[in-house]
């Protein structure tokens, strides 16, 4: 008998942009629609603040103002993450509790980042947090931005925290995450879209995609067909977003910039910079030739 895995916030969340105004404010309408167009097209859930929300260069005035007109937008049926953490730990307490105020199903609570500290004050940092309010916590592991690792061996301690109950890895450790799924409850979410369908087939919980922005439909695809035991299809399909998820994670620029290049979103904050021309005009051709082949 095949066993689900534990979905705490649902199987395809998106990473969420955040939209700016032709001046650079946060726009609160162009929010709300966005994310009313990502939950009717087959997003279970929406993450917030994030990487792809451009969370460093946001305010926390900006972060709960963002959650509380997205919540207003779809409800409480759709589970909201909002992301919390940062280089200190004050922050990331003062950032939790704020987005339990705000109304947030749970927190996405990136490792602490910098100051590269070692596991055990790695650990210590994530308890801290999960005590601090009673919302669940996703655990983010992205060693390639933050410079520290969430090793396996941590998260089969942290596990044991009730209110830690899923991760978003973007380790690129495919043994790494099977030996925490084989020995916790964890929800494992892939955060690297290369990796959603690998992930999912050995017991991931879905994925938390950046590409969904502009693509929810066809990243969740892959999934649909492989629950239907059409493993074959799921393959496919997983092939055909291929070459957009290339162009938007993989070829040298931020997914915030290149989603933002496709949805015409608004700009990103300094230091980040625009997509320029040739970058826009491949991404454009990716994205519609994913569309026909879907």
């Amino acid at each position: 008998m095949t066993t689900t895995p534990p979905r705490p916030f649902g199987r395809t969340l998106c990473a969420m942009i955040t939209p700016f105004t032709a001046t650079g404010a946060l726009d609160p309408d162009a929010a709300r629609a966005h994310a009313a167009r990502l939950v009717a097209e087959g997003c279970d859930g929406i993450v917030l603040s994030g990487t792809t929300g451009e969370s460093p260069t946001t305010t926390a005035a900006e972060k709960s103002a963002l959650l509380r007109a997205v919540r207003a937008e779809v409800g409480d049926g759709v589970p909201l993450l909002t992301g919390v953490g940062g280089p200190d730990t004050a922050s990331a307490l003062r950032l939790a509790r704020e987005a339990e105020e705000a109304g947030a199903d749970g927190l996405l609570v990136v490792s602490p980042y910098y100051s590269r500290p070692p596991q055990a004050a790695v650990e210590a940092y994530f308890l801290r947090v999960a005590e601090s309010t009673g919302l669940p916590l996703m655990l983010y592991d992205i060693p390639g931005r933050t410079g520290v690792r969430i090793e396996p061996e941590t998260l089969l301690r942290l596990a044991d925290h009730p209110r830690v109950v899923a991760v978003k890895d973007c380790s690129y450790d495919l043994l790494g995450a099977t030996k925490v799924l084989a020995r916790t409850s964890l929800a494992y979410y892939s955060g690297s879209e290369e990796l959603n369908l690998p992930l999912y087939a050995v017991g991931g919980a879905g994925y938390v995609s950046t590409v969904a922005n502009v693509a929810p439909r066809q990243m969740r695809a892959p999934l649909d067909a492989f629950d239907a035991g059409r493993t074959d299809e799921a393959a496919r399909l997983n092939g055909l977003t291929a070459r957009l998820v290339e162009l938007m994670m993989a070829n040298g620029l931020p997914g915030t910039v290149t989603a933002k290049a496709l949805l015409a979103a608004g700009p990103v904050r300094e230091p980040l910079q625009p997509a320029g021309r040739e970058a826009a005009d491949g991404l454009r051709k990716a994205y519609e030739e994913l569309l026909a082949a879907c």
